[in-house]
Parts: C-alpha cells; structure tokens; sequence
C-alpha cells in the first residue's frame, strides 16, 4: 500500500480524461504510411489516415500486450479497435500520466485476475482505477526528469543499433575475406568446417545436474542448468541440433551441454574464436533437413563450405571483432543500468518518496 503526500491529490482515471478506443483493424495498416497506427503490441505501424490529432495514452485491450503495453502519443494517429485511447487530459500533464498509468496499471489489473496473465482489459479497469498526483506544477518537473532519463536511454540503443549494424557488416566482410587486415595479402584456402573442427554431440544431463553444481549445462538457448560434471573442458564452439539453430555459442570454460546442442573439437592450429564468427555468419536455416522442427545434421555442418586463411589473421580478425562485440556488450550494460536507476526514480518520484522543487 502506497502512502501519498498528503497534500497530493487522490482521484480516478475517468475524472482527468476521456476513455475511448480505436476503430481500426490490423490489416488497415500501410507500410511507410503517413502517420503512426497503434496496434496492441510495442511495435507501433503505419497507416495512411488518422482518426486522432490530439496528445493521448494508449494501452492494448487484450492479446500479449494487455497490462503491458504503453505508448504516449501527441499529433496525429489511429488506435486499433481493441487499444484503448485516453485523452483530453483535465488539469494534468499528459506525459506525468503516461507515467504514473504505465508504472501502476498492470498491479490494477491483477486484482481482477488470479493468473499471472491478462486476458483483455474492460474499460472499467481503466475508469476506477485511482491516480494520486501533486500540483500540474510538480508533474511537469517530474516529466522534466523522467523525459530525460528516457532521451538517454533512447540515445544509448539508438548508438547500440548502429554499432551492431557496423558489426555485422564487418562481420561479413572479414569472413569472407572481401575486407582484409593490414599485414596480410595472400590468397585463402578454400575448404568446409570439417577441415577446421570436428561436430560432437552432447549428452543427456540425468545423473549429473544438481542445484549445487559448479559446471553450466547449455542447451540451445543458453544456460539451463548447473552440473557436477563436465562434458567438455576446451574452448570450442557450439550450434543447435535442433530447434533454435541459429544462435551459435563460444565456450572457453568448462561445461556439460545436452543432446539438441552440439560441440565441437577444434583442429589444432586454429583460432576458435575465428570459428565462432564464422559460424555467426552462416544462414544456418538455409542447411535444415527438416520441414518442420529446424533441425541440423553432423554430417551437414562439417560440409558447408568456407575460406580459411592462415591461423594468425584468424586471431587478428577475431580480435577485431571480440572488440566490437565488447564495446556493444558496455554499452548494454550502461543501458540497462541507466533502465534501472530510472525505474527507481520512477517509484520514488511518483509515490512522492522524493520531493521536486517547484
């Protein structure tokens, strides 16, 4: 239970703005459309006419996004006919409510549920729910600062985005050898995977996974488990058997791996960090051998073919790339850092834990 300054004011939803909806169904939407079309998920489309021009809230209905799904919008647009649209704000700042109704409507629409999740939103849900705010004076400081928490955050994956476009293209480019480092000209042997590592599979975890055990047990989609033995104690490379065949994995520390992830054995004489970008590289959906469940073959992945140059531009263009992933990897953590300390800025700033001046 949340205490309030008493000197903040206690409400409802439905006494600060008009609650409405959307008439749009998902098939409306235009690519490269002229204005913003709101749907029920974080991605926001496109659409040739808008049915709004004014500053509003918008939240999902129902389908993935109920309870989760937020947008703060101030122009023109249109609503799916399931996205509910509150506007016309009465003596509150817009942007202070997109942020007290997005930190606390999931917790309002939990009451009416005992699953962990929504099924869809009633309007009601939205009209009783109660919204305590300080003076149109204090909200636009808050705003002030909450706005620009969110501008850092928004710079930070906007720099992140362009970075990992600037590593894939490198990443291309010196795999395949159309880039090439200073110091080296030669030409590169032609061969397969076979040639530079051997594919092993992995083994059931029964009998070896334990809360208490020191070793990571993979499987294709990172690590699952710990286990009191290892299966392999070398730096290799590992890809999905099936499933998720697509999202390669570098290992340099002991580890037990389960039996839809396979391992390798590098050759002696090359860098296995080089064998882990070359594996990001590969389209691995274009080798599948099944219709349905994507699923990957020993015998396919030692034969796909690949350019190998000599072991030590191996090492030079991993650690090319190692830096750019690196650089990637702080900037993620910065982010998510910063996604924090705002989360708590929130809940101090809008209960009135914290205090602005005014």
């Amino acid at each position: 239970m949340v205490t309030y300054p008493s000197d903040w004011e206690k409400d409802t939803v439905s006494n600060v703005v008009d609650i409405t909806t959307g008439c749009r169904d998902t098939q409306d939407n235009k690519a490269n459309g002229k204005y913003p079309f709101f749907v029920r998920s974080p991605i926001v489309e496109r659409i040739d006419v808008a049915d709004f021009d004014c500053e509003a809230v918008l939240t999902a209905g129902d389908g993935i996004g109920t309870g989760k799904v937020y947008h703060y919008v101030k122009g023109k647009f249109s609503a799916h006919q399931r996205v509910y649209v509150m506007s016309n704000f009465r003596n509150i700042d817009g942007k202070y409510f997109y942020y007290f109704f997005s930190k606390n409507f999931f917790k309002e629409v939990e009451k009416y549920t005992a699953k962990s999740s929504v099924d869809s939103v009633r309007r009601a849900m939205i009209a009783d729910m109660e919204f305590v705010h300080p003076s149109v004076s204090e909200q636009r400081e808050i705003v002030k600062v909450l706005s620009d928490f969110d501008a850092y955050i928004d710079n930070l994956s906007e720099l992140i985005n362009k970075k990992k476009s600037i590593r894939d293209g490198a990443l291309v480019d010196l795999i395949s050898g159309r880039t090439r480092l200073e110091g080296f000209d030669y030409e590169w042997d032609n061969g397969k995977i076979g040639d530079i590592l051997k594919i092993l599979h992995g083994k059931s975890q029964r009998g070896v996974e334990s809360y208490n055990g020191k070793y990571p047990i993979l499987g294709t989609g990172g690590v699952i488990g710990k286990a009191t033995e290892y299966l392999c104690d070398w730096e290799c490379v590992l890809i999905g058997r099936k499933g998720t065949i697509d999202k390669p994995i570098y290992m340099n520390s002991p580890f037990w791996t389960i039996d839809t992830l396979y391992y390798s054995k590098p050759v002696e004489n090359q860098c296995v960090k080089f064998q882990y970008y070359i594996f990001c590289a590969i389209p691995w959906y274009d080798y599948t051998e099944s219709s349905g469940r994507p699923s990957l073959s020993r015998k396919v992945i030692e034969n796909i073919p690949i350019r190998i140059p000599k072991y030590e531009e191996q090492q030079a263009i991993a650690s090319v790339l190692t830096a750019m992933d690196k650089e990637i990897e702080n900037l993620e953590a910065e982010r998510d850092k910063m996604i924090q300390i705002r989360e708590g800025a929130m809940d101090d700033l809008l209960t009135g834990r914290v205090r602005l001046t005014v």
